[in-house]
């Protein structure tokens, strides 16, 4: 008896983990299918971004799929910032100490005063997008 009291803790904590792995597999499984019509596509936990010409696709990877999904010309950028919290970082010179905020590409679109920000897990692919990105505008 008390040894099944012992492992029941055990059993549960595997049932969340086997959730938790469907889940991100499901997410992973949406965005895999959904990126097959772009030209390049990246996977994030914080957003999924894809090219397809000179159109940029993004959202919010889910269990269900991707939502949130928000489209923009290229030809209506007028400029692309990488950004470390709120703070303007050099594309040649990012830092590599301890990173505490969370890394985005900022679009500033020339019709508009607000701009699009997109959230990235890393700052060096947040970095080689922001490059790849100027470099095919």
């Amino acid at each position: 008896m008390e040894r099944g009291l012992i492992w029941l803790p055990l059993l549960g904590l595997f049932i969340w983990l086997a959730r938790k792995g469907w889940q991100e597999y499901q997410k992973v499984e949406g965005y895999r299918i959904w990126s097959e019509k772009f030209d390049k596509a990246k996977y994030d936990i914080y957003a999924v971004i894809g090219k397809k010409d000179r159109n940029l696709t993004w959202g919010t990877p889910t269990p269900k799929g991707i939502l949130d999904l928000q489209t923009f010309s290229l030809n209506n950028v007028a400029r692309i910032n990488l950004l470390l919290g709120d703070r303007v970082i050099d594309f040649n010179d990012i830092p590599t100490e301890n990173i505490k905020a969370i890394p985005s590409l900022e679009f500033q679109l020339t019709n508009q005063e607000n701009s699009i920000k997109i959230p990235f897990t890393d700052l060096e692919l947040a970095a080689k997008w922001a490059k790849y990105l100027i470099n095919s505008h």
